[in-house]
């Protein structure tokens, strides 16, 4: 026993110096690449030291880690799901569907919030912190170089980890695009793409680029967007860069919460938590970015859907190893997530992945596993009916260090479960999706591509695919979905 417990310190021990050799190994020279740079003889840049307290050895490389055993797409795992200690207040009632029977995510008991430092009043503002200064000291933080007015904040200090310096992970500020024939050049069918469509405007941003900077400023039809991606959070979440008036740019703070990315814009260098769109300190503390809907797809799907949409191209004006992953082995983990300090919910396994939606006041989630055995699910979040799909075919960005060759997790949706002031329920029939009302097919991105409704889309609910420690650290009166046994 004691020398299995040795075994799993050394493994968490592996798997923490990982991450933050990773983290480094995002940062590098800004040197041109040139535009065609194959995936197997890309040329990685020196990895930078990564100036945390904590800092390890560079010679914990992530390829070092252990290969994460594989999982075929069809055995997946039953969702652990903890009993409740204490009742708490009753869910929403859903509206009425056309199945009476479907179930709807189950309220469970939760850790306990830990109670936050922020002093906002009723009316969103936030007061200043005379004595925050201690706070952040005691936290690490240096304020050399920003101009953020740290006096104002809704998180406390101590909170926030220090991890590497600002922009050392660099936004994309002006991205490049080609055609899907282009990027099937370098990006496989299987490899998951970020896809954004905005008034016709039909964009996907590779996750192979993504995880190596971690945020994208774009123009999505006339829409200022940026596509965020925080690999430790499994966390692909897209926002509308206007703010009373002003269109921000977005940058990598080098902070983290809960593992989590700490965004900054440029303008006011406020910070701003990733995984929920909150400004966290500086001018624009207590406020919250528009979140606009994307998804996480295959390049087939997203090129299927789209055929002349726009593919980010790895022409970024950075010399990077585009399609390794440099966390290799991260979502197959059963221990502590990387860079996390905080209480654990233990009704999933730390990365376990689930479908996050947050709706009339409810937050509610929902495991992949158990979407993926059922194919589709039809609830209810804060009294808005909504569908769950879910299509095999998209490989993790987290598992194999060739996220080509990574294993097959699918991809999720949800939309809006009306239609023309319809209500709509979904089955899974075979391979495909279809609407129980008129047995028309429906492709992953919410299409009807067959029968009487062809050529209608379903409104996409905002929500994401993330890994269950963030969801529950961030939403921590979450309610969780419990699975019916479905499926085929």
């Amino acid at each position: 026993m004691i020398s299995r417990h040795f075994g799993a310190m050394r493994t968490i021990a592996v798997l923490a110096a990982a991450a933050l050799a990773a983290l480094s190994a995002a940062c590098g020279s800004q040197s041109q690449p040139a535009a065609d740079i194959a995936p197997a003889t890309a040329t990685a840049p020196p990895a930078a030291s990564a100036p945390s307290p904590t800092a390890q050895s560079s010679a914990a490389a992530p390829e070092a880690m252990p290969a994460p055993a594989s999982a075929a797409p069809g055995n997946a795992a039953p969702t652990p799901v903890v009993a409740p200690q204490t009742q708490t207040a009753p869910s929403p009632t859903p509206a009425p569907t056309a199945r009476a029977a479907t179930p709807t995510p189950a309220q469970v008991a939760a850790p306990t919030p830990a109670p936050t430092a922020a002093a906002i009043a009723s009316d969103g503002a936030v007061s200043p912190d005379p004595d925050y200064e201690s706070d952040f000291d005691d936290a690490g933080l240096s304020a050399r170089g920003w101009k953020t007015d740290f006096r104002l904040h809704t998180v406390p200090y101590s909170e926030i980890r220090f991890v590497i310096p600002r922009d050392n992970i660099p936004s994309i500020d002006a991205p490049k695009f080609v055609s899907p024939a282009d990027a099937g050049k370098w990006l496989q069918d299987m490899e998951p793409v970020v896809s954004l469509n905005i008034d016709g405007d039909a964009r996907a941003y590779p996750l192979q680029i993504l995880t190596w900077h971690e945020i994208v400023n774009d123009e999505v039809g006339a829409t200022p967007a940026a596509i965020t991606f925080c690999p430790l959070c499994n966390s692909a979440i897209a926002f509308d860069r206007r703010l009373d008036g002003e269109t921000l740019e977005f940058g990598v703070s080098g902070n983290l919460r809960n593992s989590d990315l700490i965004m900054y814009d440029r303008q006011t260098h406020t910070w701003w938590q990733q995984f929920t769109g909150e400004g966290i300190a500086g001018t624009h503390a207590g406020r919250e970015l528009t979140h606009i809907p994307a998804f996480v797809v295959s390049f087939a799907d997203f090129r299927g859907a789209y055929p002349n949409g726009k593919v980010l191209s790895r022409d970024t004006g950075f010399r990077r190893n585009y399609g390794r992953n440099p966390y290799a082995g991260y979502d197959t983990s059963k221990g502590n997530p990387f860079l996390f300090s905080g209480e654990l919910d233990k009704r999933l396994l730390p990365v376990e992945r689930v479908i996050a939606v947050s709706a009339g006041g409810e937050d509610a989630a929902f495991p992949l596993s158990a979407l993926s055995r059922e194919g589709v699910i039809n609830s209810s979040v804060g009294g808005q009916r909504v569908a769950l799909f879910h299509k095999f075919g998209t490989t993790s960005a987290l598992d194999a260090s060739s996220i080509a060759d990574s294993r097959d997790v699918g991809a999720a949706a949800v939309f809006a479960a009306d239609l023309n002031g319809d209500a709509l329920t979904f089955k899974r029939q075979g391979d495909a999706i279809v609407d129980e009302q008129t047995g028309s097919v429906w492709n992953i991105l919410g299409a009807a591509i067959e029968g009487e409704l062809a050529g209608e889309t379903l409104t996409p609910v905002v929500h994401g695919n993330h890994f269950w420690f963030a969801w529950a650290a961030f939403k921590p009166n979450t309610t969780l979905y419990e699975s019916n046994g479905g499926g085929q």
